[in-house]
């Protein structure tokens, strides 16, 4: 059995992750967005770019609980291998070019106020899927740009009555595939494999709350994913490249986000409170071996109300992190809402 320790590196407040690229954090500050550098001798920040948003995002973000009712700010990010970033902010799609400043907005969200992630292929290709309250089961799309995040279409549509919405799209690059999961009851609980061309969907696995997932993290011998439901207990799967699949850890609540360091992967839970979820703490799940899983943090939720200021969690940032540094940001916890810790793990 191996085991995990975390050394804290430091402790930076206003600062949202959002993903890795190789040595480099990207990370926001309501509306203007970060990079950081922890391995450069210096304090390592660079201020990259901002979004200018309506008036009144642009007041309510500048007070935290205006910021969290409001769901204020950049919530995920790409990078192109050209440079491009690639964001989701509150109802818009916008992009960010080699040599500019400012995110230029190049699709208006119709359904829903914004995708839950992006999903980007080594050859620049772009996708999201749609995620709204689709209470009716209308058909939901999957939209997808090869100019660079510049022009988007349709590349991919659920029939009426099939799912609910798109939880996440995540690219495998050990498998040069990418990964949908798909919510949010019965058989609309999906996990499916895509070609990179979108011609061909495979759906691994379906059919059960142990099948609704949020987040998914690829790694060469396997893929691991947690489950997100209020209905039973959750857990962390391994989900092996023969097909096989196994139960490695419970954990205290939905699972939410996911990240791979190295050979380590971790998962934090949410403040989703149900029958079956009654833990008041967001925590951080971490195995240096996919097979013994570890609780490293567990920070409380806050006093307000969840459904207006949002539940208790730990954001954990895409993308492919070359350091040995895990990076992350509470929200609506006590005492670390906002705040982004980073640590040295060993």
């Amino acid at each position: 059995m191996r085991s995990l320790s975390l050394a804290p590196l430091g402790r930076f407040p206003c600062r949202r992750v959002l993903t890795w690229h190789g040595h480099t954090l990207y990370v926001s500050q309501g509306y203007t967005l970060w990079q950081w550098e922890p391995e450069i001798a210096t304090s390592g920040w660079t201020r990259v770019g901002w979004f200018c948003p309506s008036w009144l995002r642009h007041l309510s973000s500048v007070v935290r609980l205006g910021h969290r009712l409001r769901r204020d700010g950049f919530h995920a990010l790409e990078v192109l291998p050209d440079g491009t970033l690639v964001a989701v902010l509150p109802k818009a799609i916008a992009i960010l070019q080699p040599g500019d400043t400012e995110f230029q907005e190049t699709w208006r969200v119709r359904r829903g106020t914004r995708p839950l992630s992006l999903a980007v292929t080594p050859d620049g290709a772009v996708y999201w899927g749609e995620y709204f309250d689709n209470s009716k089961r209308r058909p939901v799309h999957v939209y997808g740009s090869l100019d660079g995040g510049r022009t988007w279409e349709v590349v991919h549509t659920f029939k009426a009555g099939s799912i609910r919405h798109i939880h996440s799209i995540t690219y495998d690059r050990f498998a040069d595939c990418l990964w949908m999961l798909t919510g949010d009851i019965g058989a609309e609980c999906r996990i499916v494999r895509v070609s990179p061309d979108w011609r061909t969907l495979d759906t691994v696995l379906s059919g059960s709350q142990q099948t609704r997932a949020v987040s998914l993290v690829p790694t060469p011998q396997a893929l691991y994913f947690a489950t997100d439901t209020p209905l039973e207990v959750n857990a962390i799967y391994r989900l092996g490249r023969d097909g096989s699949v196994e139960r490695v850890a419970a954990i205290a609540g939905s699972g939410m986000r996911g990240c791979r360091m190295g050979k380590s992967v971790f998962f934090s839970t949410a403040v989703e409170p149900s029958k079956v979820n009654r833990h008041r703490f967001s925590c951080l799940y971490g195995s240096a071996d996919g097979r013994s899983w570890q609780r490293l943090v567990e920070w409380r939720k806050d006093c307000w109300p969840m459904r207006l200021f949002q539940y208790g969690r730990i954001l954990l940032p895409r993308g492919d992190n070359e350091t040995s540094i895990l990076a992350a940001t509470g929200v609506a916890v006590r005492g670390e809402d906002g705040v982004m810790h980073a640590w040295q793990v060993s």
